[in-house]
């Protein structure tokens, strides 16, 4: 049949890489409309200069989010027990995300409706914790997969979440990657802002990414540090067999300290993923003290990318383990889709996903150049 035409297997490992690139696509390209509102308090000062920062992000901000829509309308199909695991026990933390991004749109178009300085000055604070909390709550839910997630698997296939909240979520570690999140996404929305505009609020974005990238990178290397001595890993110790049923109960694992970051050692190569995170984010602070915005902006895109590579090199074959019960987690082989499933769905992104960056780069084309203080005290009435 036509879907016989690529391998049960190989579909597999091409969702997981493809899950993968859905979520760099929407760290890189979301990421800076967050890194943007979180930076705001402190880039502009005054009135027009906070209206300088949201404008550049205010004709953008909604067709970024389509990133995240694909990522978890990707999760949704490809990975279902990933998704009612991971959606249903991170319900009070997806929730708190969801109601932080609404206030973004609310922001936008309410924000300009009076003069009123309170009024205004009460709206920047809605679009910085639109931006600040769900950049902080995307990396503790990444460093708490990492910890294990505690969920178990009944006979019948039934998924039981056993976790007690959101604090059970906000331990040291998952606290430490948030800041890796934070940092890093306020970082590429300083290399954004210098991109897109002038005067003072260029300058200070210029300043924000020379410190936020390089704290970034050391949290970063903390993690890595903490997860190689500290934080048990997770690796599979029976047969694997690529093409067998999705079924997470037919494996036995094992876990250890240095698991996740063994990969290193048995494939040098993959060296390349936290090499590439910490050096685009250093390179992002170089190059913003240089005055380079374009490059700047291109390096912190790359270690955003190295950020998230790097985790998904470490857990891999693993998406999410879980911390009661290690044989039951959830792995690319064992809690995916039927081969039909994954095949149509491949069909889709192969059609959609194009159309996406094509439109992407036509609107950033015709948006391209700096926007000015003039540009926007011209506009009262007519830009946010």
């Amino acid at each position: 049949m036509l879907f016989d035409l690529i391998d049960y297997p190989t579909l597999r490992l091409a969702w997981w890489a493809l899950l993968g690139i859905l979520l760099i696509g929407f760290a890189i390209m979301d990421g800076f409309d967050l890194g943007v509102a979180a930076l705001l308090p402190f880039v502009a000062r005054t009135d027009t200069e906070r209206r300088v920062a949201i404008n550049a992000i205010g004709p953008v901000w909604d067709g970024n989010q389509v990133w995240l829509i694909l990522g978890a309308g990707a999760i949704f199909a490809a990975w279902p027990p990933i998704y009612a695991t991971a959606f249903s026990g991170f319900y009070i933390a997806m929730f708190l995300v969801l109601s932080s991004l609404i206030l973004r749109p609310v922001g936008f178009d309410f924000r300009n409706k009076l003069p009123s300085p309170r009024w205004r000055r009460n709206w920047d604070y809605a679009l910085f914790i639109g931006g600040a909390v769900p950049a902080l709550v995307f990396g503790v839910a990444v460093g708490n997969v990492l910890l294990g997630v505690p969920f178990t698997i009944d006979e019948e296939q039934r998924i039981f979440y056993h976790g007690s909240g959101l604090f059970e979520l906000l331990n040291p570690f998952g606290l430490l990657a948030g800041v890796v999140s934070l940092t890093m996404l306020a970082a590429h929305g300083g290399t954004y802002l210098a991109l897109k505009t002038d005067g003072p609020v260029r300058e200070r974005a210029r300043r924000a990414t020379m410190g936020l990238a390089p704290a970034a990178a050391a949290a970063f290397i903390l993690g890595g540090l903490w997860i190689a001595s500290g934080i048990s890993g997770y690796q599979i110790t029976s047969a694997i067999d690529p093409a067998g049923p999705s079924n997470p109960l037919l494996k036995t694992v094992t876990t250890g300290v240095g698991v996740w970051t063994s990969v290193y050692g048995r494939v040098p190569a993959a060296m390349a993923a936290p090499l590439l995170g910490i050096g685009g984010l250093l390179a992002a602070a170089g190059l913003s003290m240089l005055r380079k915005e374009g490059l700047a902006f291109i390096a912190s895109a790359l270690g955003i990318a190295g950020v998230i590579l790097t985790a998904g090199v470490s857990l891999f074959p693993f998406i999410l383990p879980s911390s009661i019960d290690p044989n039951v987690s959830l792995t690319v082989w064992d809690a995916s889709s039927s081969h039909r499933t994954l095949f149509v769905m491949a069909a889709c992104a192969a059609l959609f996903v194009p159309i996406i960056l094509v439109y992407t780069s036509f609107i950033f084309h015709v948006l391209r150049g700096k926007l000015t203080s003039q540009f926007v005290e011209d506009r009262s009435k007519s830009l946010y």
